[in-house]
């Protein structure tokens, strides 16, 4: 599989767009209105403790808590006062022989000594999507190029792309004989066969970052940013860029130039495979880039055999629904339903990286009578997914054709990241008709007279409804005046959607929509 890395520039905002065999198969986004949190370290401060959904609130400084389960809680807490010097940890380390010791966790169904106001160190791990916030871990981690450190454990893993046991106890000595006590690290793969030099000077560089943090947390109140992960350009650079990866294009001299004396420093060895592209057509215009963003956009993605998909986002999961269309090319039809199930799970597994989509999946493929043909189905979707790089448990395919997933999130889905919500439907996809609009107003304003004397009131609605009341010679308006006896005026505000308005009244100067609602 030939993997390729195009990173485009315009103006402030930077697109990342990962292909495979020419198709696209990550979307990643950096601009400044949306910045990326994941990775980011905070001295957080505690504000709700719920035992009963095993979770607490923490106050990061935004405008929404994080919240924290109890199984994301580490030995941090047990360590937070120790940085501070109020007691000692014993700093067992682990050898090449036996496996690292670790401390007992915090039995799954107890509660963590957490209480309200209390300070705590957590990293940021999923961003907000929709009325959720950021979710964090108060197992802290940092990444570099060739190692992870891991401030709390005390441990050597090794990532398990790296099979050669000579290589394996190579690097582990290495880090070994660097890593002060008290602290765990993950050898990452792209480690393998790199110099000792490079290796060493990647964990000493990792060590100062903890260190500016350890002194940033005595002197800092929380809420406190400790440690600010690098920007998102960066991050595809220092975590995707491997072996496997072809060449990365780039169309900014800036960006280039920056990636150029990283990887000239880290892994000279793959400097040859970066490249400036200087044509002058657009970069992703070349690669066919930009439609297939739009596609990922789509609810619906047709399939190269006529057959099509439809994927709809609801609160609780994302549901996928395939359809032959005028497929038909043999006469036995499980023959064709296998067929289009195929190729369906191979652009759907490629939608569901590309759009990054989390959480349950639930996928309703064409029925499908032989039970060789399921199993044949539900081989060809795990097939798909060992190059994804989020975890994901997949189920059988049942009696019904349902292929029921859960699918880790990192970052927003693509929509979320170049999109923003509708401010007519609110993300309905649907707005209420005008007629139905003026009878809800109007039943407003009889519940108005029923308990008001006063005679006049403004009314704010969006623009394009207060067209709708005012136009014509006897307005909708004036009749709704006339009818009730009533001076009303009518003020627009774009902030509202179509099926909005908000009433004020002139004699207490106050919005009283709330009071005579439904």
């Amino acid at each position: 599989m030939k993997k390729v890395i195009l990173i485009n520039s315009v103006s402030e905002e930077v697109r990342i767009a990962i292909t495979e065999d020419g198709k696209l198969a990550e979307f990643f986004l950096d601009t400044p209105d949306k910045e990326r949190n994941v990775g980011d370290i905070f001295l957080g401060k505690v504000g709700k403790v719920i035992p009963g959904i095993r979770a607490a609130f923490i106050d990061l400084g935004f405008q929404q808590d994080a919240f924290l389960h109890f199984s994301d809680i580490g030995n941090s807490l047990e360590e937070y006062s120790a940085m501070l010097g109020d007691d000692e940890i014993d700093e067992d380390d682990d050898d090449d022989e036996s496996p690292a010791p670790v401390r007992e966790e915090p039995n799954r169904y107890s509660t963590p000594n957490l209480e309200r106001g209390q300070d705590i160190i957590v990293q940021i791990t999923k961003e907000p999507v929709a009325n959720k916030g950021f979710r964090v871990t108060s197992k802290v981690s940092i990444p570099g190029r060739y190692l992870v450190l891991i401030p709390f454990e005390r441990k050597i893993g090794l990532s398990k792309k790296i099979f050669n046991p000579r290589e394996k106890r190579r690097l582990r000595s290495i880090v070994k004989s660097t890593l002060p006590k008290g602290f765990g690290v993950i050898i990452r793969t792209v480690a393998a066969g790199q110099d000792e030099t490079l290796i060493k000077d990647d964990l000493n560089n990792l060590l100062k970052i903890w260190n500016d943090i350890q002194t940033n947390i005595k002197t800092s109140s929380s809420p406190f940013i400790l440690y600010k992960d690098v920007s998102t350009t960066s991050s595809v650079i220092r975590d995707l860029f491997k072996e496997d990866i072809s060449k990365i294009i780039v169309d900014s001299k800036k960006i280039y130039r920056e990636i150029k004396t990283y990887v000239d420093e880290t892994s000279p060895e793959f400097s040859e495979k970066l490249e400036a592209y200087n044509g002058d057509q657009p970069l992703f215009d070349v690669y066919n880039i930009e439609k297939q963003i739009e596609e990922s956009l789509q609810r619906k993605v047709w399939l190269k055999n006529g057959g099509y998909i439809i994927i709809e986002q609801t609160e609780a999961m994302m549901v996928v629904d395939v359809n032959s269309g005028k497929y038909a090319k043999h006469r036995d039809q499980e023959v064709n339903s296998l067929n289009t199930n195929l190729e369906s799970a191979r652009e759907i597994v490629r939608q569901i990286r590309l759009r990054d989509i989390g959480g349950i999946i639930v996928i309703d493929f064409i029925d499908l009578y032989d039970e060789k043909n399921r199993r044949k189905l539900y081989e060809e979707v795990r097939k798909e997914f060992k190059y994804d790089r989020a975890k994901s448990t997949i189920l059988p395919v049942s009696e019904f054709g349902i292929v029921e997933i859960t699918r880790q999130r990192i970052r927003q889905n693509i929509l979320h990241s170049i999109s923003d919500l509708c401010p007519m439907c609110r993300g309905t996809g649907h707005v209420q008709s005008k007629s139905t609009f003026m009878n809800r107003m109007e039943r407003w304003i009889r519940r108005y007279k029923g308990g008001s004397n006063a005679m006049s009131i403004s009314i704010k609605v969006n623009p394009y409804i207060k067209n709708y009341l005012t136009e014509g010679f006897v307005s909708k308006i004036t009749k709704l005046q006339l009818k009730n006896m009533l001076i009303i005026k009518v003020v627009k505000d774009e902030a509202l959607a179509l099926d909005e308005f908000r009433v004020f009244s002139k004699k207490l100067n106050k919005d009283i929509t709330e009071e005579f609602d439904y």
